[in-house]
Parts: C-alpha cells; sequence; structure tokens
C-alpha cells in the first residue's frame, strides 16, 4: 500500500463509492428511472423495470439504451431520475476529514449527472473538497466502461494516469483504468453486477470501507 502514497491523482467513483451502497440512495434513482420510463413508454413499471435492466446491460447504462433505442432527451432523463430526497442521509464526517488530508487533486468520476453530484456531496459534507467533476455529459453520454470516457477524463484535467487511482464500487470499471496505467481499488459490496470480475487482474486493492482506507494512506503519509 505504501505506493500509494505518492499518488498525484486521486479519482472517485460517485454513487455506492462516496457513500456505502447500504444506504441505497441509488435505489431511490433506481425507483425514478422506473418511473421515468413508465411515463415516456406508456407502460406499468413492472414492464418499465425490464426495459431499464434490459439497457442497463445491453449498453453500459438505462439513458444509453434510452438514447440508442427511443431518442430520449438526455437532459430530460437525468433532471427526472436525480431529482430524490436525500435529507436522510448522514454526514460523512470521517471520509471528510481523511479527504482534507489529501492535499493531492481529487476528481469525481460518475455516469450520473453534475447536479447529482452537487447533491450528494453536499448532504454528506464533503462538497468544495474535490478538483472537478467529470459526468456523463461531459463524456457526451459514452459511459464507463468505455475507454472514451475515461480518455476524456485524462484530457479534461490534464491527469496522469500513471500517477493516478479510480476507486469503484463496479470491478469491471477498473479495468480501461488499469490499461491506462491507473492503479485501481474495488470498493467491496454483494451486488452481483458490481462484483462480478472482481477476481481479475486487474484490480489492484480491494476494501471494505473507503474512510478507512483514506485514512491508512495517510497514516503511511504521515509517518
Amino acid at each position: 500500500m505504501r505506493d500509494l502514497i505518492n499518488i498525484k491523482y486521486w479519482i472517485f467513483d460517485l454513487d455506492n463509492t462516496l457513500y456505502s451502497g447500504q444506504t441505497k440512495v441509488f435505489s431511490e434513482v433506481d425507483k425514478k428511472m422506473s418511473a421515468f420510463i413508465s411515463q415516456k413508454m406508456g407502460v406499468d413499471l413492472i414492464k418499465a423495470k425490464e426495459i431499464q435492466k434490459k439497457y442497463f446491460y445491453e449498453y453500459g447504462t438505462t439513458l444509453s439504451g434510452l438514447m440508442k433505442q427511443d431518442g430520449i432527451d438526455p437532459h430530460d432523463f437525468l433532471k427526472f431520475v436525480h431529482d430524490i430526497d436525500i435529507d436522510w442521509l448522514p454526514k460523512d464526517l470521517k471520509l471528510r476529514k481523511e479527504l482534507i488530508k489529501i492535499k493531492e487533486k481529487k476528481y469525481i468520476f460518475t455516469n450520473g449527472s453534475h447536479e447529482h453530484v452537487e447533491n450528494i456531496t453536499k448532504q454528506l459534507g464533503i462538497d468544495g473538497l474535490f478538483d472537478g467533476a467529470f459526468d456523463i455529459t461531459d463524456a457526451d453520454f459514452v459511459p464507463k466502461p468505455h475507454l472514451d470516457a475515461y480518455e476524456k477524463l485524462i484530457k479534461k484535467f490534464d491527469i496522469d494516469p500513471n500517477q493516478s487511482i479510480l476507486i469503484e464500487d463496479i470491478a469491471h470499471n477498473l479495468e480501461q483504468a488499469k490499461n491506462l496505467g491507473m492503479k485501481t481499488c474495488w470498493l467491496k459490496n454483494e451486488e452481483a453486477f458490481a462484483k462480478k470480475d472482481a477476481d481479475k487482474p486487474y484490480i489492484d486493492y480491494k476494501i471494505n470501507n473507503l474512510p478507512s482506507f483514506l485514512q491508512e494512506i495517510n497514516v503511511l503519509r504521515d509517518n
């Protein structure tokens, strides 16, 4: 783990990474996706959920499928599905403390929207601690795990992949990062889709808790 002391660019996924997947925040977004599809296509919620998951598995995100198959305006979709109430989500004081200690560049890399980034980080109490965020609009709606998204992230923030680490809850989203030269870290979870490929050699670190992992790095750096 000492090789992470000199990392210059810390890149974090957003959903189920900066907050625990056990909080079920993303399940609220998930419900809104089904509702959006139900309203737009005139189908019941059961059918809408089937369409949602089909597109997710085939295209990487539900939005990509809706754009390609149904001509949906991505901005309408993003505004609708990220309009969720998360006032109940507690602030993460430990995460805030450890992020503040990391003086190197810190970025958020998400298939969500900038509005969602702002909403989540503000509620967690970690807003203002990142040097930038790269969302699905920055990626021209081409999501992780497509290589193009990673390359656009690197170009936008002038990142050196060989001095970077990506922390993600979806294991296969780490493959392209590793191919580009980044260190990779998988945040363990029991979601079938997220843990698929978790045994692949392109994953350098596997962790149970993000704040504790960052604390370990910070302790090593101080000693």
